[in-house]
């Protein structure tokens, strides 16, 4: 009869590997509000609101994929004895 191997499951994600994201997608957010603020003073309030949920909306499916695939790179299986 065989015996099942041990697996032991291991997350090796830091902070630095997501770092480089979360920068990205800020300088998104300050283009989106400076956008906005431009489109406000050109008396459009409605256009600086859609420009900002627009923005949000495009970019947060590529942050997810980003930070998933990111995570998923670091999961590591390793057997272990006994």
């Amino acid at each position: 009869m065989e015996t099942a191997t041990r697996y032991r499951f291991r997350c090796t994600l830091t902070f630095g590997d997501i770092y480089g994201q979360i920068i990205a997608w800020l300088v998104i957010l300050f283009i989106s509000v400076a956008s906005s603020l431009a489109l406000m003073g050109a008396r459009r309030p409605v256009f600086a609101l859609a420009t900002i949920g627009l923005i949000l909306v495009l970019s947060l499916p590529f942050l997810l994929f980003a930070f998933v695939t990111t995570l998923v790179n670091h999961i590591e299986f390793q057997p272990t004895d006994g």
